[in-house]
């Protein structure tokens, strides 16, 4: 569809597995067309058709060009490298196009500068576009507040071979959720990894632990462990498709929004 009621959406990293995933689910959207595909130059797909894994042509091509792959957007839709969405979010912000992040890896200096862009146009940022995990991180605030004390907390996550950062962006914002909770910094409480004679774990620290190989999407767990009980709360990804729903749903959400920078609480209404 294509319409005058059909949100434009351009995709970066088109050729990527996310990249493609979220080609897919735009051309199955009746509200949503592709208007743009970017990828980095070099890349194999360039100047093909960004439909054509599809097994049909959606007439956008593929190109390195940042301003000819934005230009017609309503709403670019980024999962890329932190350096690479820096560098479309300048364009996006001098085009007036919305941006949807779902890029990991971010420092601190990224997200003070997407929040000043974002005093200019609309952005949703968030490490995990899922639904599901979004409701998690709700239900790791309850917990962390009524599990406050006599509980240990440890964070398991568990990715794909190909992932460069860890741990993972939503393992990350886990811990946020309930460092906030808690009244505590994350920075000083986290530990990430343990190895050799490491001490007995002081009651304060929230704990990291990160599993590379495969394909596995995306396994999170959150340990709650107290004397006589555990409490574990767990999302398993099994496809990449609820990240490419949750982020249509950011795009949508982000059409009638002159400026500010939102995150999935606010797509999913759970503030």
């Amino acid at each position: 569809m294509t319409g005058a009621a059909s949100l434009a959406v351009a995709v970066a990293g088109a050729s990527g597995r996310m990249g493609r995933m979220l080609i897919e689910a735009i051309a199955r959207a009746d509200d949503l067309h592709l208007s743009g595909a970017l990828d980095v130059p070099g890349s194999a797909a360039l100047d093909q058709d960004a439909c054509g894994f599809l097994g049909t042509a959606g007439g956008v091509r593929v190109t390195s060009d940042l301003r000819q792959g934005i230009r017609g957007a309503r709403v670019l839709i980024d999962f890329t490298r932190p350096e690479g969405t820096m560098a479309h979010l300048a364009v996006c912000r001098e085009l007036g196009v919305a941006a949807v992040i779902g890029t990991t890896g971010l420092s601190a200096q990224h997200k003070q500068d997407i929040a000043q862009i974002a005093q200019q146009i609309p952005i949703v940022m968030a490490p995990n576009m899922s639904a599901g995990v979004n409701v998690v991180f709700k239900l790791l605030d309850m917990a962390a507040r009524a599990l406050n004390e006599g509980y240990d907390i440890e964070i398991i996550e568990a990715h794909h071979r190909h992932k460069v950062d860890a741990p993972s962006g939503t393992a990350l914002q886990m811990g946020e959720v309930i460092a906030r909770a808690l009244g505590r910094d994350l920075g000083s409480s986290a530990v990430y990894g343990r190895e050799g004679v490491t001490g007995e774990r002081k009651s304060t620290t929230i704990g990291f632990s990160s599993v590379r190989g495969g394909d596995i999407v995306g396994d999170h767990t959150v340990l709650f462990a107290g004397t006589g009980e555990r409490i574990e709360i767990t999302h398993r990804s099994a496809s990449r498709a609820t990240y490419a729903q949750g982020s249509l749903r950011a795009a949508r959400f982000l059409a009638d929004k002159p400026h500010g920078l939102f995150d999935m609480h606010d797509v999913l209404g759970l503030r």
